[in-house]
Order: C-alpha cells, then structure tokens, then sequence
C-alpha cells in the first residue's frame, strides 16, 4: 500500500463512528504486547484485553504476521472498521513495534529496515498511533563505538524527520547491546529530532546492572513508553539467559520501576511485554495478562496513578 493511500485511509478510519453508544468509562494506564499472545485472532485480543481492564495494546504482529503494514486488519476498507473494535471498547493503539535495527553498516539491509520503519510510521499516522519503535541494536565488532553511534543517530535523524508531519515520534528501545543509559543518551542526542524518543525496557536495563532511579536520571526527560516484564536466572547461563515469570514473583524491580515513573510524572503506559511468540515455554497470556492487569492496578494505585 502506498503512502498516498495510507493517508487517505487515516480521514476515512478518523470520520468511522464507533460500535455501541456508550462511551467506556477511563481505565488506568496499562498496557500490552500482541507479542504476548500469538494464536489469538484480531477479536480475541480486542475482547480479552479489553475485558481484563487494559487500556492500550502495542501491536506487535498478529497471529503469524509480524509485518503490521501487512496485516488484513490494518489494510483498505478494514482499517475502518478495525479501529471502530477498539474504539466501541475503549482501547489505544499505543504504538507500533518494527524490528528496524538501526546498527546495521550493510548498505542494502540498511534500506530495508528503513524502509520497514517508513511503512510503519505510515501506518501509525494512518490509525492515528503517535509512536513506532525501532532498535539499536548492536556493537559491530572492531569499530569505534563513536561511529556506531553517529550512524544509529543518523538513522534516527532521517525517520524522525519523516515521521513529524505525520505527528509520529519514533522511540528507540533499551535492546540488544544498547542497554545502558551512556550508550543510548549520545544515540538520542545526536538524532538532533525533536521525533526521536526512548522506549525504556526496564527489564534490559535492570538485568544489566542499572537501578531504576539512575536509569530515569538520565533518560527520563526522553521516555514515551515502557516495557515491563518479571524474569528469575537460568542456572548455569548467561545473565541474558533469563526465564520470565508472573509480575512481582521474580528478580526484576518492577514495583520499584514503576515507582520511579510514577513519582518522576511519567504520563504514558506502563506496557506488559510478555514475550510468549519467542518463549512458548512460559505462561499462557490468559493467566499472565490477568495477573499483570491485577498486580499493575495495586501499583499504580499505591503510587496515586488512576488514570
């Protein structure tokens, strides 16, 4: 689907009045990840999170597709419709996640993953999503860090700049080698685009050493959105090499986490990443989804956040 057509759908998707009369009532700010649930269809998801009390999804694929611009949901005549679901029960989309890694050095992958984010951030203007969430992503192995770092920010820079006049802010995520607050401040400051913000996955930074408090000392002014996840040590494997586990029953400071946010005036949503489409092994989402939405609703309700 072309740009052009895109924008078209986004007036069409905007004027389509919702289903059902009643406006549904505010719910706190909690999110969740498709990621969390892949072989629920598109109605599922929309009556499951709904019903559990989630305010927002991020799209992360759905079903087998993981190329959103792809999706019969979010495609032609659909898109209308698909947007009135969520209106009719009182969800945001709060962002989409592409898997654009703005690392790569390699001129043709390069194009490709920006291509991908251009399609994305298409999209998200199209069903009105402010943000699209790209990745670092790594260290490429005997180059200065200096020059890594100059070609992610650029890479930031350009789809910064493509996403504005749609009204989309492109956020970068705490992922792969970029997992500390001293390599992902230079890579947002030197994006120099006021489109250009950090998704801050509390689990990456956590595991790797930094408290919730520092971490927010340094990027806080940068945070759009947030992953949270609980995990516990896989004996014997790296400490990458975790095993995730219900919201509060394992290492990970996620009250703690979301205690920072709260008290330093973050206003977006405190997003569950469960990752079961890359971990079949854990928790089905209809007891994790649940358990998040209940144990986020105690939180946030310690912390003063109600809606």
């Amino acid at each position: 689907m072309t740009r052009r057509n895109l924008l078209k759908l986004a007036a069409t998707a905007a004027a389509a009045p919702a289903v059902g009369s009643a406006r549904p009532a505010p719910r706190i700010p909690i999110a969740v990840s498709t990621l969390g649930c892949p072989k629920w269809d598109w109605n599922t998801i929309v009556k499951n999170t709904s019903g559990w009390g989630f305010a927002a999804l991020e799209l992360r694929g759905i079903q087998d597709q993981m190329d959103l611009p792809k999706c019969a949901e979010f495609n032609g005549t659909r898109l209308a419709g698909t947007l009135a679901d969520l209106a009719a029960v009182g969800l945001k989309v709060s962002d989409l996640g592409a898997s654009a890694q703005m690392h790569e050095a390699d001129p043709a992958k390069r194009a490709k993953y920006m291509d991908e984010a251009r399609r994305f951030i298409d999209l998200a203007h199209a069903m009105h999503v402010p943000y699209v969430r790209v990745f670092p992503n790594q260290f490429i192995p005997g180059e200065d860090h200096k020059v890594t770092f100059a070609r992610i920010a650029e890479g930031l820079h350009q789809l910064g700049e493509y996403a504005r006049p749609g009204a989309v802010t492109v956020i970068v995520e705490s992922h792969g080698e970029f997992r500390r607050a001293e390599d992902i401040v230079p890579i947002i400051d030197g994006a120099k685009s006021k489109n250009v913000a950090f998704l801050w996955d509390a689990h990456h930074t956590c595991v790797e050493g930094e408290k919730p408090a520092d971490t927010f000392r340094d990027l806080g002014k940068y945070i759009r959105h947030t992953h949270l996840k609980d995990s516990v040590p896989v004996p014997g494997k790296s400490k990458e090499d975790r095993h995730y586990v219900l919201t509060g029953k394992g290492e990970i400071p996620v009250k703690e986490t979301v205690r920072v946010l709260a008290k330093g005036g973050y206003k977006g949503y405190y997003c569950f990443e469960w990752e079961k489409r890359w971990h079949p092994d854990i928790d089905e989402p209809e007891v994790a989804f649940p358990h998040y939405a209940k144990t986020m609703r105690e939180y946030l309700a310690e912390f003063g956040v109600r809606s």
